[in-house]
């Protein structure tokens, strides 16, 4: 039977072997002497993939993730080219039909190849970031069994990496169009291989006589984004010998609901092909009214329809198809006058822009939809809004992509040029970028054929902290030309007649910036003005002078994971905390153990600058105590960094993006989670600060701060500070009601005065809560534990030792393999009662800027000595006291009144399948929050999901500061 028409993936059935080992040519492979991957030296190797990943899987070479075993396997620099110069074998299933043709098709490949399919040689060219795409229709056997062996061969210049290490070793492999992080980074130790292999996806597409090569799909609005254009443009290839009498359709659904789908827009076209030719076919425009818009995370939904355009030859029927999933949007920016930071703006709306710097998922290119999907979704699940894809690394995949138009995240791709590798470093590296230059602008121009059609793709940058070399970035700026419409806000008129059309552009939709610190990023002019990457006191992000520009395209800290991640990927000796070595002028040096200081860390102090952050809580007893200390400040020091950076929002920043927000190896540095897909409160940190809807506090000024970055004015919403101290009373007290706040702005609302109130306690904390008055919910919380100025967190150090009792009742769903459960964990401790409260009246009038009313205070305090709260704290409790219809009730018995602080849920395989030393985690997991603290009486509603390994039953735990793993829910 013929092979059905369309794209299979050859992702499975491969084996591999070192080029020098094997005594047969490619054309013996793929005829008479076949391989078998249960004969030396072929083993199953991992395609796509690399070499060292191929090697890892089948445990020839150490782990180079683990401990210092990326030590032990042989450098390229040392090894020579030979050694890691493999072969790729497989076989596959595909019978043509007359007049269908089949083309074998490799997405990237590092660096250059020579392919053999059933004795004939192919080469495939140089470039890492290219496409092939090869004929095999006169190839292939006539019974459908086909041999495919494919000699991949390294980069050119993998360069070596001198003793000193450095950014991107010698910089030799700059030569290359490849990626650069390979020979080393101050956050990666080298890639041994420079991750030679078939690293991206093999496929064979069968199609009719005629097939459709890249479509372009662009959309423009007009009236207010209500009338709204689709233009298309494809090239079509004819290989027959004769003209092709074809019907050409596009036609655009949306999904209604699961399987249904509603047919927004059909059209179907004439046309001839001549025969053995390509041509380009721009349909006519098609029209949508009101169409559901694609937005950013955090300002809407991310509505994408399925566009599908399908070509039917006269004499054969469906000749080929393609499809892909668009949102219809816009996006513009400029150079902000206010601040000079780039200002983004998404269908009409400016967008404040927090995110995070993204080097790739894994640095062996262990590369996963199912990945992808993780990665992706946890940047949503923080609230950023952009990702940027670092120059050092790759030109992102489109399943990469397809996750950021599902969750909303928009992407700023750079080319592969750094200002380390290409024009500065140690010792000093070509500033004119690959030797070959064609060669990166064929790469560069595939890409954006590759991923143009993506929403989420936001914008073009020519490299990170460099310029490409002059005639590289001419030809891109004129590549990546707007169209004229995109220029402007409110272009009138058909495109058709009076503009043309923007599909015919490479792309014409977003624009080209040459450099990560040009034009409205850091300094604007490409000065070293981003950073600083290093621990801060949490207070210097809200001043004035932490920052100067509008657009900060990197500024990083910290980010030790959690102990079970150190035991995890280190031996026994990697458990050492650092040696705290105390200086002169008072301030801590950590110093590092020697696989610490491998994988790269980063401490938690800075002398002469900034206290050791993780002493300020006391001694630090062992690996456990180390990493739940550094917890606390990851939380807090990326909180601090968003809302600092938010606080000033228009007013002298325009975005921030953090660098960075994960880890493609085993790095103890700029991370929110681990390379096992652990989070760090970190994470919880950034998800609280980057709320649509926001209550802080500003740990300069101690103002409360009200953001609303939405375009809704928020309006009848009411306000609760609280401080709770360490015995378990309240302090202070405060509520202010029926509250207006306008769309993108940020309100400096009342500040908190009680530590400026007669005795303050030295470390208390703080409970911020925003309501929608109308029903009760929350629209922000905000939890915070603080300390006098001078002061230190010492006394929460006795506070673990605090019994606070626990009702947490669960309800799990099961479907196959996955768990959904809910939490809903209560502290029982008893209410304080309101006469130990403090009630402060908040003033009643119009705030000063306009922007926010106070109508009325909700507390009173009656003249028999008793205290009667009416306010909305006593609301809340009521509201969440109801009893759940949840499976299973655990309670954690407690005679304290307290604070429940910093709780965190930890998934682990259950009891009866855990190993002796095993990490018993079950990652990853996605929690609605975690690492969250609990006032006396209140309860919060956590979510958690995640993926069984097959046979294993989950148990979930509970850890805090003052809780210590016990067991909530186990399924058996």
């Amino acid at each position: 039977m013929a092979t059905d028409q369309g794209k299979t993936t050859l992702d499975s059935g491969w084996f591999a072997a070192r080029s020098n080992e094997v005594h047969f040519n490619g054309t013996q492979l793929t005829t008479t002497n076949p391989p078998s991957g249960t004969t030396l030296p072929w083993m199953e190797a991992l395609v796509p993939g690399t070499v060292l990943g191929t090697l890892v899987k089948n445990k020839l070479v150490p782990d180079p993730f683990y401990g210092l075993g990326n030590e032990a396997i042989l450098d390229i620099a040392d090894s020579g080219t030979d050694y890691y110069t493999f072969w790729f074998f497989t076989s596959f299933h595909c019978k043509l039909s007359s007049n269908q043709h089949c083309d074998l098709n490799f997405r990237g490949i590092n660096y250059s190849a020579d392919v053999y399919l059933n004795g004939h040689k192919m080469v495939l060219p140089k470039g890492m970031f290219r496409r092939h795409s090869l004929d095999v229709t006169n190839i292939l056997h006539p019974d459908g069994n086909n041999l495919l062996a494919v000699l991949v061969h390294p980069p050119d210049h993998p360069g070596s990496v001198p003793p000193q290490g450095g950014q991107g070793g010698d910089h030799e492999i700059g030569k290359d169009v490849a990626t650069q992080y390979v020979l080393g980074w101050d956050w990666i130790a080298p890639i041994r291989d420079r991750n030679t292999g078939i690293w991206d996806e093999v496929s064979i597409s069968v199609t009719g006589p005629v097939k459709i090569i890249d479509p372009h799909l662009v959309s423009s609005f007009f009236d207010n984004y209500k009338r709204v254009y689709l233009h298309a443009t494809t090239e079509l290839e004819n290989r027959s010998s004769w003209t092709a009498q074809c019907s050409l359709s596009i036609h655009v659904t949306t999904e209604l609901e699961g399987s249904i789908h509603l047919v927004e827009q059909l059209q179907t076209q004439t046309i001839s092909v001549p025969a053995k030719s390509r041509m380009q076919y721009t349909f006519p425009e098609l029209f949508f009214y009101k169409p559901d818009l694609w937005w950013p995370n955090g300002m809407g939904k991310q509505s994408l329809y399925n566009v599908v355009i399908s070509i039917d030859v006269k004499g054969f029927g469906e000749s080929d198809s393609w499809s892909h999933y668009f949102g219809f949007r816009k996006i513009e920016s400029h150079i902000d006058s206010a601040t000079g930071g780039r200002l983004f703006k998404v269908n009409g709306e400016p967008i404040f822009i927090r995110g995070g710097n993204w080097i790739l998922s894994d640095g062996l290119l262990r590369l996963s939809k199912k990945r992808y999907h993780t990665d992706i979704k946890f940047h949503a699940d923080m609230n950023f809004n952009m990702i940027r894809c670092w120059g050092g690394g790759l030109a992102e995949r489109p399943e990469f992509y397809h996750y950021c138009d599902y969750y909303g995240l928009l992407v700023w791709q750079e080319f592969w040029i750094t200002g380390d590798v290409d024009g500065r470093g140690d010792p000093v590296s070509n500033p004119q970028g690959p030797l070959d230059h064609d060669l990166f602008l064929f790469c560069a121009r595939d890409t954006v054929k590759l991923l143009r059609n993506h929403p989420s793709l936001a914008l073009w940058v020519g490299g990170n902290e460099q310029v490409p070399p002059a005639d590289i970035n001419d030809a891109l700026k004129n590549d990546l030309k707007l169209h004229p419409y995109f220029e402007h806000e409110n272009e009138k008129g058909s495109l058709s007649t009076k503009l043309g059309d923007p599909s015919q552009y490479l792309d014409g939709t977003r624009i080209y910036i040459e450099g990560s610190l040009w034009s409205g990023f850091a300094d604007g002019k490409g000065g070293f003005s981003d950073g600083p990457y290093e621990i801060q006191n949490p207070e210097d992000f809200f001043k004035d002078s932490f920052y100067k520009y509008g657009f900060n395209p990197e500024v990083g800290s910290v980010g030790i994971p959690v102990a079970a991640t150190i035991r995890a990927t280190m031996p026994s000796e990697g458990w050492q905390i650092p040696l705290f070595k105390k200086l002169s002028n008072g301030y801590v040096e950590e110093i590092p153990n020697p696989i610490w200081k491998y994988h790269k860390y980063i401490p938690y102090s800075k002398p002469d600058k900034v206290h050791d952050q993780i002493q300020l809580y006391g001694a630090v007893k062992d690996l456990d105590d180390f990493c739940l200390k550094a917890q606390l400040v990851n939380f807090i020091q990326y909180r601090a960094l968003l809302e600092g950076w938010t606080s000033r929002m228009w007013t002298k920043y325009t975005g921030v993006l953090i660098w960075k927000t994960q880890n493609p190896w085993t790095g103890l540095r700029g991370q929110f989670y681990d390379h096992l897909h652990d989070q760090t409160a970190g994470f919880y940190g950034c998800r609280c600060a980057a709320e649509p809807i926001h209550i802080q506090l500003n740990l300069a000024t101690y103002f409360i701060e009200v953001i609303n970055t939405t375009s809704e004015e928020l309006s009848n919403v009411a306000i609760e500070v609280s401080v709770w101290d360490l015995e378990g009373t309240s302090p202070y007290y405060k509520t202010h009601e029926k509250l207006s706040f306008l769309p993108k702005k940020v309100t400096p609302f009342v500040e908190m005065k009680y530590p400026k109130s007669k005795n303050p306690k030295p470390v208390y904390f703080l409970l911020l809560k925003l309501y929608d008055m109308s029903d009760n919910r929350i629209l922000s919380r905000n939890f915070y534990w603080l300390h006098l100025p001078g002061g230190d967190y010492k006394l929460l150090e006795p506070y673990r030792k605090k019994k606070i009792p626990l009702k947490i009742t669960s309800e799990v769903f099961i479907e196959g393999s996955t768990y959904k459960l809910q939490m809903h964990v209560h502290n029982k401790a008893k209410i304080p009662d309101s006469k130990s409260l403090t009630f402060e009246h908040g003033s009643t009038g119009t705030h000063r800027d306009s922007c926010l009313v106070a109508d009325s205070v909700e507390t009173v305090h009656n003249g028999a000595g008793k205290g009667q709260e009416v306010g909305w704290f006593k609301k809340l409790h009521r509201h969440f006291a109801g009893k759940s219809d949840g499976s299973k009730v655990s309670e954690i018995n407690g005679y304290d009144i307290g604070v429940a602080f910093f709780l965190n849920f930890s998934v682990h395989a259950s009891s009866k399948d855990r190993k002796e030393g095993e990490d018993t985690r079950i990652l990853p997991v996605h929690y609605s929050d975690n690492y969250f603290s609990l006032v006396p009486g209140e309860a919060m509603t956590i979510d958690i999901s995640f993926e069984t390994p097959l046979g294993v039953a989950p148990r979930v735990t509970l850890n805090g500061w003052n809780y210590h793993g016990q067991t909530i829910h186990e399924a058996l």
